[in-house]
């Protein structure tokens, strides 16, 4: 009984997994820096930080929303850019686990990696 549990248990894992959730996971670390340092770092309308920091992203086909915010300059919002990753090939002959990297935004990445921005003083 036990032997056929954990058959099922890896069965499961397998047919439910993509490739590119498996190896990269759903989230992604990004470097924001600014000049000058220690502007609060807002995702999708949350503090996470002051800059620089690594921020963990979740992926997708759009990016997050972030905002830099510091007093006496004018803020900036953007969403780090986002480009395919080519592991989620890996499951060009296995339909469900393409499906699964699209769901999870496993088959995106964040590219570039470090983000920089150079504030304008407030007029």
């Amino acid at each position: 009984m036990k032997r056929i549990f954990n058959i099922a248990a890896v069965s499961a894992t397998l047919l439910l997994s993509g490739c590119a959730t498996v190896f990269t996971g759903t989230k992604q670390t990004v470097q924001i820096n600014s000049s000058p340092p220690a502007a609060d770092i807002e995702v999708d309308g949350v503090k996470v930080g002051v800059t620089p920091m690594a921020v963990p992203l979740k992926k997708g086909f759009t990016g997050q929303t972030l905002t830099l915010k510091l007093d006496g300059y004018e803020s900036k919002t953007f969403q780090p850019q986002t480009a395919f990753n080519a592991v989620s090939v890996v499951n060009f002959l296995f339909i469900p686990g393409f499906i699964i990297d699209a769901a999870t935004g496993s088959m995106m990445k964040y590219d570039p990696k470090v983000y920089e921005h150079k504030f304008e003083p407030k007029k």
